[in-house]
């Protein structure tokens, strides 16, 4: 009787990843789980340009993060939308920043003449550096210090985002580094909604108080440049203080939103020389990242005059879009626990810079004029 063959039979090769699914069927899952939050961060968006053109008051800024900071904390946000919202938050951003280099020209700023370049570096530099030391005397977190510096001395929220993607979340004792990237995910949350919300209240306020001080229009228009930490909020604010002051304060507060990519190398710096003293094997960020490169080849794009007028005017909508979708998704890490926190000590380091800018602006103000 012939022996019955008791070998089992070899296993089928495991199915590997190429042949569970094409690579076309793979790119297209990751746009289907990008798209809900993507889309959603772009309709919010809309919706606050629309609001802030209806309400000049309220910048699109303020709007989107207080539309993202209501939809999380009515309701659980579904699983479904944070792939889309977290590419918002970042490479969004990113996109938005990079376009925002196109609205700056170099020979409009050194037009405003040596003393004014050097209010607008006087005014970014102690600002941050003052919002760093007291933060540390506040005992705060240097992340959360740096970002409520930055956001009020450069340009805002943008500011606040754009330097959160040069830091490294740093576990504390007992945190892994899922913790840490909250926590630095919060902290910028909170820091965004201080610079916008103080920012907006500026609107109102610096106009009254320029009218009360009898300021002129070219004085008014520095302060305002070198002291409101929006671009939207800049452009709101001179509005009411009449033309020639408007003119002025975009040009200044572009000056501070050019020094955007020196503050950003330098951070980055930081960063990698604490990851190299910590022993860190995570790979450190490049010194000064793509979008800043793309940011100052957008500045050199305009100040040589590449690009005409029109795709300028274009490309400002286009940036205002991008960055209220950024901050929308921004806004969505603004939980109740998140909020209760934003009324401490960051509050105070928050009034604290901006008294310092809003006081250091005016004094240089009237040297320039």
């Amino acid at each position: 009787m012939p022996t019955p063959n008791t070998t089992d039979p070899a296993p089928a090769p495991p199915e590997t990843p190429s042949a569970a699914a094409p690579p076309g069927a793979t790119r297209r899952g990751r746009i289907a789980r990008l798209l809900p939050g993507l889309a959603l961060s772009l309709l919010a968006a809309v919706v606050a340009i629309m609001f802030s053109r209806a309400v000049p008051q309220a910048s699109p800024a303020l709007v989107a993060i207080l539309l993202g900071a209501a939809l999380t904390n009515l309701a659980p946000l579904p699983p479904a939308l944070r792939p889309g919202l977290a590419l918002a938050s970042r490479t969004v951003l990113r996109l938005g920043i990079v376009l925002l280099g196109l609205q700056l020209a170099v020979g409009d700023i050194l037009a405003l003449g040596p003393r004014a370049i050097v209010l607008v570096v006087a005014v970014v530099s102690l600002g941050v550096a003052a919002g760093a030391l007291a933060g540390r005397m506040m005992r705060l977190g240097s992340a959360q210090s740096l970002l409520v510096a930055c956001g009020m001395s450069i340009c805002g929220a943008a500011a606040v985002a754009a330097v959160r993607d040069s830091l490294a979340p740093t576990p504390r004792p007992g945190e892994d580094a899922q913790a840490a990237r909250e926590r630095l995910d919060a902290e910028t949350g909170t820091a965004v909604a201080l610079v916008v919300a103080l920012g907006t209240l500026m609107i109102p306020l610096l106009p009254l108080a320029a009218a009360a001080l009898s300021l002129p229009e070219g004085v008014a228009g520095i302060w305002t440049g070198a002291s409101v930490p929006e671009v939207a909020q800049v452009v709101a604010v001179g509005s009411v203080l009449g033309p020639q002051a408007l003119k002025i304060a975009v040009v200044v507060k572009l000056g501070r939103v050019v020094l955007l990519a020196p503050l950003i190398a330098l951070v980055t710096a930081r960063t990698r020389r604490e990851a190299r003293e910590a022993g860190s094997t995570t790979a450190a960020p490049p010194l000064v990242p793509l979008f800043v490169l793309g940011f100052l080849a957008a500045v050199a794009v305009r100040s040589f005059g590449f690009i005409p007028e029109a795709a300028v005017a274009v490309s400002s909508q286009v940036a205002s879009l991008l960055l209220a979708a950024a901050m929308f998704a921004l806004g969505t890490g603004l939980r109740r626990d998140v909020l209760r926190t934003a009324a401490g000590r960051p509050l105070l380091l928050a009034l604290a810079v901006l008294g310092l800018v809003t006081a250091l602006s005016l004094v240089g103000a009237f040297a320039i004029a």
